[in-house]
């Protein structure tokens, strides 16, 4: 089982990139064809395959292959996840100061 830190800088590498951001919004009208999204962003294949590797890697995106073309919808299991493991990581716990210098 790797670990949560792991799991959880794969998962807030696929939002910290201009291009992965785009993708994202365009997948929310549904599932779209790698050449949709090429066309979209403007970017050439390998560099559009790099971002798809890290989106589907974090689980946020899910690939379907059809012939020679891959497709990609958001999950919503992925985002369910990315939004728990958001408020846990800034769940604020209290306001013990202990240790502190003050």
């Amino acid at each position: 089982m790797e670990n949560s830190y792991f799991y959880s800088a794969r998962l807030f590498k696929a939002f910290c990139d201009e291009n992965r951001l785009v993708i994202l919004e365009t997948l929310q009208g549904g599932e779209k064809c790698a050449c949709v999204l090429l066309e979209k962003l403007e970017i050439t294949q390998p560099t559009l395959s790099y971002h798809m590797r890290i989106l589907v890697d974090s689980g946020v995106v899910t690939a379907r292959k059809d012939g020679k073309w891959t497709y990609y919808s958001i999950s919503a299991q992925g985002c369910e996840n990315a939004a728990i493991l958001l408020r846990k990581l800034t769940n604020i716990l209290g306001t013990n100061i202990e240790g502190c210098c003050v």
